[in-house]
């Protein structure tokens, strides 16, 4: 009778635990890792994410390439912890890096920034062996991108022609959510427009609303919330230009 009574006990408990193992977001993946193959520490400023020179050397060059956590550009901006599993080698903390571009190599989810691959060691020694290596078994979770003194800042693309076209990418997303969709807004009217993800990072619109631009950004949910649409403190001015950078104002942390 006891034993019949358990048997259920413990398979519903197995399954809980299931239930719980699966859908953890702290969780480490296993996965292997390269580095680009150029002679620079930083990364690329070609990046499919289209963020340019900005690409290269944010998060101080620890960047990296993804392949199935480009996600078609939503991944653009994300944040991970990437550590790779030798202990001859690999330090316990690994590297933190910014998705800048796609890309994969001999089943790998990141290609890793020379400067972010030898991060991964435990000196500089054991940064020379793992460059040797040139591909490496790591584990990774996504992190909170954290950018000091830093607001979210938006750089107009160089294609970009007052008033009939404006591309532009956005620097210095915060946090670990993503942004899944961007509004340009006049100020006077307040006469929204969705803008298109044209590829990465960048955002675009042909006909872009009049006047100084109020922008609004919805953020992916946090675990168990919400969308959250964000608007800046700052808008874009009317006499935007091609190249120029502007300071939105506001930082979403979470």
């Amino acid at each position: 009778m006891a034993l019949s009574l358990l048997c259920p006990l413990l398979a519903t408990f197995l399954f809980m635990q299931t239930l719980a193992d699966t859908s953890c977001t702290d969780c480490f993946v296993q996965s292997r890792a390269a580095y680009y193959p150029n002679s620079e520490q930083n990364g690329t400023d070609v990046g499919a994410c289209g963020f340019g020179s900005f690409g290269a050397t944010v998060n101080g060059g620890d960047v990296s390439a993804a392949s199935n956590l480009y996600r078609n550009g939503v991944g653009c901006g994300a944040c991970y912890q990437v550590r790779c599993t030798n202990s001859a080698y690999c330090s316990g903390n690994g590297v933190t890096v910014v998705i800048t571009d796609q890309g994969s190599s001999d089943n790998t989810d990141f290609i890793l920034s020379q400067r972010a691959f030898g991060g991964m060691a435990l000196n500089t020694d054991a940064a020379a062996s793992l460059l040797a290596l040139g591909v490496v078994d790591i584990e990774y979770r996504r992190v909170s991108c954290s950018y000091p003194n830093k607001n979210i800042t938006v750089k107009i693309d160089e294609s970009s022609n007052n008033p009939h076209y404006l591309a532009f990418v956005i620097w210095f997303q915060q946090g670990s959510r993503d942004i899944t969709a961007v509004q340009l807004c006049e100020t006077q009217n307040f006469v929204c427009k969705l803008l298109d993800r044209s590829h990465g990072a960048v955002w675009t619109t042909t006909a872009p609303p009049s006047g100084p631009l109020s922008l609004r950004m919805l953020f992916s949910p946090e675990e168990e919330g919400e969308e959250t649409w964000v608007v800046p403190v700052n808008n874009i001015p009317q006499d935007w230009k091609a190249g120029q950078t502007y300071d939105l104002g506001v930082q979403v942390d979470q």
